[in-house]
């Protein structure tokens, strides 16, 4: 039996899917089964995965079901000890698992161990960090503010661990990776690999550029979340809502606006930010670009905008990590 499952889940990756594979044969860890998870793709992934051959891929083709459903697949079809999830844009540095393994066997009481995360643009260069987090041990608190793992392709996790809190919650579209980061840290501890692993790429088609539905998600993953927490932790829900809409703004910000009403986003999450953290409009040099950006985008064609934002060094923030800095995080600083 292979030591490690490797579940790669996939819908319409043609352009990405490629890089991903290669990061994933690349590895220095070899003993691991490679499963490919298609749902339902259209656009010729097949074609590309038929032109890799490696005794280690299996693939395994349904009709779409979304991504907590090929997740569960993949569950069911592996037989590794250990469990780790890549995304078809995502790609992994070649001593990913080696490392992971390697903090999980000298600390066996640990279920789970996350790297660091890195977004990466089209070239694969990378653009910004992510979170860097460092925490390790009992990480709920932690994990109730943020997804400190900041990508579904970054853990490795104990099969029996998935036997003990169960397979992925298939009625949410978004937010479904931070849910089992949580049941896992309720119950287990966590252990850290400190140097950039994981380098996650986002297109304007990915769930996290679906502001309103990763809402509906997060949303549903905090309520969970705060329904079992101790109650030594509940306060911290108001914290975790402000992290989230903060988030949320500034990933609103990101893209361009299909419609007039998409540029009135960033006021909404701006307010509801502020509604759980009231100390936040104390930032009012970045309040203030914020609303002159969304105000920009709302109310100018999308070339008088662009132009208009370009000359402005006010709005700087491109990136939802760069707001990293405003959030709470460490939940040893909350009375």
């Amino acid at each position: 039996m292979p030591k490690i499952s490797v579940i790669l889940c996939v819908y319409n990756g043609a352009a990405t899917i490629a890089k991903t594979i290669k990061s994933v044969l690349n590895q220095t860890f070899t003993d691991f089964e490679f499963l490919i998870i298609n749902d339902g793709s259209k656009d010729g992934t097949l074609e590309v995965i038929d032109r890799v051959h490696d005794s280690r891929i299996q693939v395994f083709s349904y009709p779409n079901r979304g991504l907590a459903t090929s997740r569960n697949r993949g569950l069911a079809n592996a037989n590794g000890d250990y469990i780790s999830f890549i995304d078809a844009d995502d790609l992994w540095s070649a001593d990913k698992l080696e490392a992971q393994i390697n903090v999980l066997e000298e600390h066996p009481q640990a279920a789970v161990a996350y790297s660091w995360v890195d977004r990466i643009d089209e070239g694969d260069r990378v653009i910004c960090q992510g979170g860097h987090h460092t925490a390790s041990g009992n990480v709920l608190a932690h994990l109730l503010l943020a997804d400190i793992t900041d990508s579904g392709s970054n853990a490795l996790i104990r099969k029996s661990a998935f036997e003990e809190v169960g397979n992925y919650e298939e009625s949410m579209n978004s937010g479904q990776d931070w849910d089992m980061a949580i049941r896992l840290a309720a119950r287990y501890e966590f252990a850290v690999v400190p140097r950039s692993q994981v380098f996650y790429r986002a297109s304007s088609s990915s769930i996290s550029a679906n502001v309103l539905r990763l809402e509906a998600g997060c949303r549903k993953t905090i309520d969970r979340a705060f329904k079992i927490a101790p109650k030594s932790l509940k306060h911290l829900k108001q914290y975790s809502l402000a992290n989230l809409y903060k988030y949320l703004m500034f990933q609103s910000l990101k893209h361009p606006i299909r419609r007039r009403r998409d540029g009135l986003l960033p006021f909404r999450f701006l307010w509801l930010a502020i509604r759980h953290d009231p100390n936040f409009f104390r930032r009012k040099k970045l309040v203030g670009s914020i609303l002159f950006k969304s105000i920009i985008r709302s109310f100018f064609p999308l070339e008088t905008s662009q132009t208009i934002l370009q000359s402005r060094l006010t709005c700087k923030l491109s990136y939802p990590e760069e707001l990293l800095m405003y959030m709470h995080g460490n939940p040893a600083t909350i009375i």
